[in-house]
């Protein structure tokens, strides 16, 4: 499981063009030496994954992407799932995106996992 970063790319879940940043809004980078094709982010109260926020784009080895927020989206835990071009997919729970500006993922080939760091 790894994870990528598309540079200079903004991606929005809800509405686009609002002027100030959501307090949700944040940076993710792909460090895993895989393309990241699908990136799912659901609140985490939803039973189920809401939309690809990738859309058609994927995420390759040492590119991000920032993810927006529509301005005024209420909440800040959310669930994030990446899944790679091979399929093989990782998932992460209860992420505070109110809190959190950048999430790094990288491939532990010892451990068989994708970590996330988060900051």
């Amino acid at each position: 499981m790894r994870l990528f970063v598309i540079a200079a790319i903004a991606l929005t879940l809800g509405l686009a063009g609002s002027a100030q940043a959501a307090k949700q809004d944040f940076t993710l980078v792909n460090k895993t030496g895989d393309t990241v094709s699908q990136v799912y982010v659901s609140a985490t109260s939803t039973r189920s994954w809401e939309e690809d926020v990738m859309g058609s784009d994927t995420l390759g080895d040492g590119e991000e992407v920032d993810i927006s927020f529509e301005r005024g989206e209420r909440g800040c835990m959310y669930d994030l799932k990446v899944v790679y071009s091979d399929g093989d997919s990782a998932e992460w729970d209860r992420l505070n995106l109110c809190t959190l500006h950048r999430i790094a993922l990288y491939w532990d080939r010892k451990a068989g996992t994708t970590r996330a760091v988060t900051q």
